[in-house]
């Protein structure tokens, strides 16, 4: 079973092209106007272990914004599909990620629920070229879309480049635990997900 999609999504502001494969070897080609943030998406979709392309278009050029916000909306909907009816899937982890002095907590639950609950208590108005603001609206895209219930806790941590880099790997990592089939059960006292 081939758990792979492909996405595309254009507004008058960007245009973004995803392809995802979950069960992958952390092939990944990133390609966007915003240096940093291509760092955060290979960090996130390496440590996911899938092979993966984002390329994503800023028209308009007014800031980081739409492209962040698109790349994390295209990218939940390519997940999404990619993770199918989710039978089998462990569905729920959890992990710490230390990154020098920095240390954040992922948890998450591929729920069909999307939800983001991030404290990174960032200080910086910028990393890079990344908005700082601009990260908890990314995990806010990708889930709302995705239909995955994501928490991000900030444990300690100075350098904010540190903070943010442990948080996308974390949650990288979290979803491909949680997206290991372990049997062919649905993980749910409902039945279904």
């Amino acid at each position: 079973m081939s758990r792979y999609a492909e996405r595309t999504r254009e507004t008058k502001e960007t245009l973004v092209e995803v392809k995802l494969e979950i069960d992958g070897n952390g092939e990944v080609k990133i390609d966007t106007p915003v240096s940093f943030f291509n760092h955060m998406l290979h960090s996130m979709l390496f440590y996911m272990s899938s092979n993966s392309s984002v390329l994503a278009k800023d028209k308009q050029g007014f800031d980081d914004h739409h492209v962040v916000e698109d790349v994390g909306i295209t990218l939940g909907q390519s997940f999404k599909e990619a993770i199918g009816d989710k039978r089998g899937i462990k569905r729920f982890s959890s992990i710490v990620v230390p990154m020098d002095e920095a240390l954040v907590l992922v948890a998450l639950d591929i729920s069909g629920r999307g939800f983001a609950s991030v404290d990174l208590d960032l200080k910086r108005e910028k990393v890079g070229d990344l908005s700082t603001e601009n990260v908890p609206h990314f995990f806010w895209s990708f889930s709302v879309n995705s239909g995955v219930t994501l928490h991000i806790r900030k444990l300690s941590g100075f350098n904010e480049h540190h903070v943010i880099e442990a948080a996308f790997k974390g949650v990288g990592l979290a979803l491909r635990e949680a997206c290991t089939i372990q049997d062919n059960l649905v993980r749910s006292t409902k039945g279904s997900l």
